[in-house]
């Protein structure tokens, strides 16, 4: 039996985002944003504001995507050495954010709903009490944003060095943060031209400017979350970069290649390869040192022994 360690044989899993900075901050930003719902609503309630109840709607779905953010970073944490996790629990972030976008998808056609609704039946605004409560909404956002906006994200698009750093997660949170920030602003404006110039339909309308916009935001975070759920394969030219490498030496030919994220930031990938001279895989793993997006490489080697042996990727 072998008693020697197999440390050096084996692979780590630890793919998940660590971000204790921004877990820590989306707690201060989910207690501000309770506080600043639960006026709004009450406060769009009294004082019959569409924009102000949409923000304060906003607000309380925000709420929930500021809880799946804080459980994510928590449960990928808990569960980062958890076997039953094939590869970690790199994609619990990006699940979250997933559902970040889900949620704002919903409030977008809730206020799209309810807009149309007050287009056709208008309301009584009591304009000085729902600026006042809106303009409170704002400064809440803006404090909320400066919290979370990360500043060390670096996205270089290079083979060999390559830095990249996307935290889905808090990015979802941030999202949930400036569409606040919009419908605040969109409610200001609206409340203001009612005022002045008696343009009470602004209300309703800028309401479904705040829909559109928002609904934008949730496509454009579904579309890069999903095909990291789903498995999806690394860029074209990284992968023909990555078989060249491999390729290029001696007459290995690479016979299956399977290259998927793992984790917002890591990549793993499966070769087969054949060859007339077979080597260790270990030699074939040193060929793609320089791709750091590899952060999980198995490799199988095939000997050939007809001549000439060619082989097809799939």
């Amino acid at each position: 039996m072998h008693v020697h360690t197999l440390d050096n044989w084996q692979h780590r899993h630890e793919f998940s985002v660590k971000n204790e900075k921004g877990e820590r901050r989306t707690q201060y930003v989910l207690i501000l944003t309770a506080v600043t719902m639960l006026v709004e609503i009450l406060a769009g309630s009294v004082f019959g504001s569409m924009a102000l109840l949409a923000d304060g709607w906003h607000m309380g779905t925000h709420v929930a995507a500021f809880l799946i953010t804080i459980f994510a970073y928590r449960y990928a944490r808990k569960h980062a050495h958890n076997p039953a996790f094939t590869f970690g629990t790199g994609k619990v972030s990006v699940l979250g954010g997933f559902a970040s976008a889900i949620a704002l998808a919903v409030v977008a056609l809730v206020m799209l709903v309810e807009s149309t609704y007050r287009i056709i039946e208008p309301q009584t605004i009591q304009f000085n009490e729902a600026i006042a409560v809106a303009l409170l909404g704002l400064l809440v956002n803006i404090i909320s944003a400066f919290l979370l906006k990360d500043s060390h994200t670096h996205d270089h698009h290079d083979h060999t060095h390559d830095h990249h750093h996307h935290d889905h997660n808090l990015r979802a949170a941030y999202l949930h943060v400036l569409a606040d920030a919009l419908t605040s602003l969109l409610a200001i404006v609206a409340l203001v031209s009612g005022k002045y110039f008696g343009w009470n339909w602004l209300d309703p309308i800028m309401g479904i400017v705040g829909a559109i916009i928002i609904t934008r935001w949730s496509y454009g975070l579904v579309q890069q979350t999903s095909p990291i759920l789903l498995d999806a394969s690394i860029e074209e030219d990284y992968r023909n970069s990555i078989k060249e490498s491999i390729e290029q030496d001696s007459d290995n030919r690479i016979s299956d290649l399977h290259i998927w994220k793992v984790g917002p930031n890591h990549y793993a990938a499966t070769i087969s390869l054949v060859t007339h001279f077979p080597k260790s895989a270990e030699y074939y793993k040193e060929l793609l040192s320089s791709f750091n997006k590899l952060s999980h490489v198995t490799v199988e080697v095939n000997e050939c022994k007809e001549k000439p042996c060619i082989a097809s990727i799939t």
